[in-house]
């Protein structure tokens, strides 16, 4: 379950690694379940591409997320004081569902230092025929955010991205159900629409160590409310934040 050695290796070098195995059939199947029940749940004219926060209101997945599984991967890349940060479901409907245009994870999160990682948690199966993760090997060496730009009126997934890259050399992230990826806040990423017959459901999970610095009063182009925003403590040490838990 948690990465290898090689793994390790190749998220530092390259930015990503994965897939691994984390979930047990039952537990697939549960989260299948709770995740159907959640998009039949969202408001009318609600696209499911970008549900924010789902394990603030739902405990199966708050549990799951702060098992020791997903802490030991936490460990590994950000050390032994952990809290969950953010978790957005991802939740690509058959046929039409949306793009994700190029971005960084980083250009969103108002924390520092920029300590965190995505944990892409697959539902469904996501390969390269239903929009699965793209990424440019490499890309997040410099450490510094691009210059994203900010549209409200395309139907892509989220609000910032980086107009005019150059995708040529882009890798598919290809991960099975019941399997994760990881991939470093720096990382340029994206992914194309989903036009097959079936979902493509998945989670994005990130953790922070506790030391970091949390700016709740942050606005970003979204309008994303971080002072309601929740955090949860998983492991080690708590620091100075304020926990729901």
């Amino acid at each position: 379950m948690i990465l290898t050695t090689e793994q390790l290796v190749s998220y530092k070098n390259k930015g990503f690694a994965g897939p691994n195995p984390i979930l047990s059939k039952n537990q697939l199947k549960i989260l299948k379940f709770e995740i159907n029940n959640i998009i039949k749940n969202l408001p009318s004219n609600t696209r499911p591409e970008n549900i924010h926060s789902p394990n603030e209101y739902n405990p199966f997945l708050l549990e799951l997320l702060l098992s020791n599984p997903f802490l030991d991967i936490a460990e590994q890349i950000l050390g032994t004081n952990i809290a969950l940060f953010t978790v957005y479901a991802i939740c690509k409907p058959p046929f039409d569902g949306r793009a994700v245009k190029w971005h960084q994870d980083a250009a969103y999160f108002p924390i520092k230092p920029m300590e965190t990682f995505t944990l892409w948690l697959a539902v469904d199966d996501s390969n390269k025929e239903n929009g699965c993760m793209q990424v440019l090997p490499c890309s997040h060496k410099s450490k510094n955010i691009i210059t994203h730009s900010s549209n409200y009126n395309d139907k892509s997934v989220l609000v910032q991205s980086i107009p005019n890259l150059d995708s040529k050399n882009a890798e598919d992230v290809e991960v099975p159900p019941g399997n994760y990826s990881v991939h470093d806040p720096f990382l340029l990423h994206g992914s194309k629409k989903n036009k097959t017959s079936k979902w493509r459901s998945g989670i994005t999970v990130k953790y922070i160590p506790s030391h970091v610095n949390f700016d709740r009063e942050y606005i970003g182009p979204s309008g994303f409310n971080w002072n309601s925003h929740k955090l949860f403590h998983g492991r080690g040490k708590r620091g100075y934040h304020k926990y729901a838990n």
